[in-house]
């Protein structure tokens, strides 16, 4: 993908300071935090939706989810955390790189963090 943000960064075309990487994903600093701390969880192989997985991506998808969940204390989010996937246009999809929002370091409301606007 020539124009996918998360790819140039991935390829290391655009900077960016990667707080974890491993041979399936990357993890990153939400530029546009909505909590105090705000990740990304970025899979290496470009998908857009979860649709267009096929099952070795779901495989994977499943080990980033376990890493996320064992780098909690070193991302500081010991105490918890949110996740999640926005996909497509209706579901705020900015960028069409399937990606895992991470949010915490402070107690969250009930209310979704994704206000409609």
């Amino acid at each position: 993908m020539n124009d996918c943000l998360f790819c140039k960064i991935r390829d290391g075309i655009i900077p960016s300071e990667k707080l974890y990487e491993d041979d399936l994903m990357f993890i990153i600093k939400d530029i546009a935090p909505l909590a105090r701390l705000h990740y990304l969880a970025i899979p290496k192989i470009h998908y857009k939706l979860l649709k267009d997985m096929t099952e070795q991506d779901a495989l994977n998808l499943g080990k980033c989810f376990s890493k996320i969940a064992e780098l909690a204390d070193t991302l500081g989010l010991s105490n918890g955390f949110r996740i999640v996937i926005n996909q497509g246009e209706d579901g705020a999809q900015a960028i069409y790189h399937l990606h895992i929002h991470i949010l915490g370091g402070e107690k969250l409301s009930n209310k979704s963090v994704f206000e409609k606007t």
